[in-house]
């Protein structure tokens, strides 16, 4: 066990940041076509956080078009080249799942005042 966690250590991220539930992000993306690969910006609301250390995983909910799309990103893979926090969120759940049945102004999130 103590392998395999050191194996798990050493392939975690250092530089990720602090990302809560609420927090509207821009989750820059690797995606690769056929030889090429480029760099595609998801922003959107987290509207989730799952498990913990390696395997962590947020998912982010946006809507384009009057359709929601959700994407679930681990946070220490490869394909995730960064996550910019646009703005910070209040939120008192846990999980956003509400929101999948809101539009408009009904969806936002409230903005964290400093």
């Amino acid at each position: 066990m103590n392998a395999l966690e050191q194996i798990s250590k050493s392939s975690m991220k250092a530089d990720v940041p602090e990302l809560n539930v609420g927090d509207t992000v821009k989750v820059h993306v690797r995606i690769q076509e056929g030889d090429k690969s480029r760099i595609q910006v998801f922003e959107g609301t987290i509207i989730a956080k799952k498990h913990g250390g390696i395997s962590e995983t947020f998912t982010v909910r946006r809507v384009a078009h009057g359709v929601g799309i959700e994407r679930v990103f681990p946070v220490h893979s490869p394909a995730v080249d960064k996550v910019e926090i646009v703005r910070r969120g209040v939120v008192r759940r846990a999980k956003l799942y509400y929101l999948r049945g809101r539009v408009g102004k009904a969806a936002k999130v409230k903005g964290l005042v400093r």
